[in-house]
């Protein structure tokens, strides 16, 4: 019997894509209007950036997810005013990403008909944890979830044993009786499958199997609808 369902956030319960284009366009009319430095070249710097924060803290640290950090860290290098732009370009970002974002078609009605069935709703994601819980607000999520695993308070990212462990004690119950449910094959769905839980990819945007798993023995559900979810879920129960 399947006793907890638990979601990745980013790019599975809303699209992630179309609220980090326009916000990273916003930051970059600011860069160019109040520091005078193109916006192509602030989104290039920023890309750049990031990457080097990622190798510097490595790859199992959620800081690297960290927006303030990444805009910290070029105004430094520019020799800008930290004050008042690093947080005017964080706000501006994050408020416009919430703004245009919504919910995965059928994302929301699923969560609410296993609740309603009850099954415990979970959280598992790579991120830090306060924007996490401003989305999971914003999109109608937050009235369902009874736990929250982030990498920051894991200390490691997906699809680490511990993260995953992490999820499977605060669910209460044995591995076999959670289902993951995610965008990314090998965060979500191998990493669910490696700790012994059922694993459902949402792959609503046609991604390509990785090439370079090995899927022997591994046996897992593909959806591309939310509508698709709960008779899965109920089957196995």
């Amino acid at each position: 019997m399947i006793k907890e369902v638990i979601f990745d956030i980013d790019d599975t319960l809303y699209d992630y894509e179309i609220g980090h284009a326009l916000g990273m366009e916003k930051m970059g009319g600011y860069a160019q209007r109040e520091l005078g430095i193109d916006a192509e070249e602030f989104k290039a710097a920023y890309q750049k950036h990031s990457k080097e924060i990622t190798k510097r803290l490595g790859r199992d640290n959620a800081a690297i997810h960290s927006r303030s950090i990444r805009l910290q860290n070029l105004l430094e290098q520019w020799g800008k005013p930290l004050f008042p732009h690093m947080k005017e370009l964080y706000h501006l970002y994050w408020d416009t990403l919430l703004s245009v974002s919504t919910p995965e078609p059928g994302s929301l009605e699923a969560v609410k008909e296993l609740a309603a069935r009850g099954i415990s709703i979970g959280i598992g994601t790579d991120m830090t944890t306060r924007m996490q819980y401003e989305k999971l607000e914003r999109f109608g999520f937050a009235p369902y979830v009874k736990h929250i695993v982030t990498s920051q308070e894991a200390g490691f990212e997906k699809p680490h044993p511990e993260f995953m462990g992490l999820c499977i004690r605060k669910a209460g119950c044995a591995p076999e009786e959670c289902v993951f449910v995610g965008d990314t094959f090998k965060k979500d769905v191998l990493g669910a499958l490696d700790a012994g839980m059922h694993a459902v990819w949402y792959n609503a945007k046609r991604r390509p199997l990785p090439e370079d798993v090995d899927l022997a023995g591994k046996d897992y559900r593909e959806i591309r609808h939310f509508s698709e979810l709960a008779p899965y879920i109920l089957a196995l129960a």
